[in-house]
């Protein structure tokens, strides 16, 4: 997913440097996570299946759509989990839809909102609320190729590897703290079906490093400095 540019980009970076922000994890219970989706909720799933674990130390409280009827609830409903669905065609604007969005996720009181494959940029009023506790993945190697096409645009570039990343939303498109990354190799059969396979790999190594990502966040806790995520050993 990709994020809006914004007027608060470069003050938001400045005031995160200048003052580090921790999050750490819950000392007594599972972190609680609120995941958004928008389509077929394979990375959903992939955490569905994780949080069956005591041990991951992270439990689902909630999944939000901005959409009905998609695969995505389906499987959040056959895991027993809550739903919610704002669409934003429902709504007067956007700012009306982004504020429904915040109130909704803020009544389940995350620790983490995960958005995995959701397709609608967040506004000022979700990142503010949740700021440092949004994670999100991209199909490229940021900052190298944000946006809706880092597959493609990776292709295009002739790069010999790509990959994935799991990073912090803030207000810019693809430019929050970068958390982790995975790489994935580029092959001439690639630029032949015009990404589609090596789509496919990518969100294999996607879904890994997301669940390793949200698990030790969640056991571990992190603090963001200068633009660094930190997660104690």
């Amino acid at each position: 997913m990709y994020q809006r540019a914004g007027t608060r980009r470069t003050e938001t970076r400045a005031v995160a440097a200048a003052h580090p922000l921790a999050f750490p994890a819950p000392p007594d219970r599972p972190a609680r996570l609120v995941v958004l989706v928008s389509g077929s909720g394979t990375n959903l799933q992939a955490l569905i299946d994780a949080v069956a674990d005591p041990a991951y130390g992270a439990e689902i409280v909630a999944v939000g759509a901005d959409r009905s009827g998609i695969a995505g609830l389906e499987r959040a409903e056959k895991a027993g989990l809550a739903t919610f669905v704002h669409r934003v065609k429902d709504f007067a604007d956007r700012a009306d839809w982004d504020a429904a969005l915040t109130d909704s996720v803020a009544g389940h009181q995350p620790d983490l909102v995960v958005t995995a494959g959701f397709m609608k940029i967040l506004g000022d009023r979700f990142i503010s609320a949740f700021a440092g506790r949004i994670v999100n993945t991209h199909p490229a190697l940021l900052p190298a190729f944000p946006g809706a096409h880092g597959v493609t645009d990776a292709l295009a570039y002739g790069v010999k590897v790509t990959g994935c990343t799991v990073h912090l939303v803030d207000a810019g498109v693809d430019t929050g703290p970068i958390i982790a990354q995975g790489v994935v190799s580029i092959t001439d059969a690639d630029h032949a079906d015009g990404g589609e396979a090596l789509h496919e790999r990518i969100k294999t190594v996607e879904r890994q490093l997301l669940v390793e990502v949200v698990g030790r966040l969640a056991r571990e806790g992190h603090r963001i400095e200068d633009r660094k995520v930190w997660i104690p050993a």
